[in-house]
């Protein structure tokens, strides 16, 4: 069995579910994250990852965050990076992946992150329940 660099997180089943959904259906991937880029007027998303990127490396430890991150989105596209980014940065946030959409939508208009970066991820994985 081996471990990944960002095993020890809070969130570490959600990244691997990620790359695991991402890997076995790359074309819902593609095509929810054209969605999503549209949806979220490019600006927003932009903000929200560089939000994450930075909030992800001091979660995770400096240095050995960035490790994580780039270990992580090496393997991911934008939209399951910035699923996994969100993940990695709050602790908190995985509940967001179970919201039902109208919810998403509220908080993405209201310009909460971890919602813009993790939308695509629960729309995944509703569909594939």
């Amino acid at each position: 069995m081996t471990t990944t660099a960002w095993a020890h997180l809070p969130n570490a089943a959600h990244v691997d579910w990620v790359l695991a959904s991402m890997k076995k259906n790359p074309e819902k991937w593609s095509a929810a994250w054209d969605a999503a880029w549209y949806a979220a007027e490019g600006a927003a998303w932009d903000a929200a990852w560089n939000a994450a990127e930075g909030a992800a490396e001091g979660a995770a430890g400096g240095a050995a965050g960035g490790a994580v991150l780039e270990a992580a989105l090496d393997e991911a596209w934008d939209a399951a990076g910035g699923a996994i980014l969100a993940l990695v940065a709050w602790d908190d946030c995985a509940y967001m992946l179970e919201l039902p959409e109208d919810a998403l939508k509220v908080l993405r208009a209201v310009g909460n992150e971890q919602a813009i970066l993790l939308s695509v991820a629960a729309n995944i994985l509703k569909e594939t329940l």
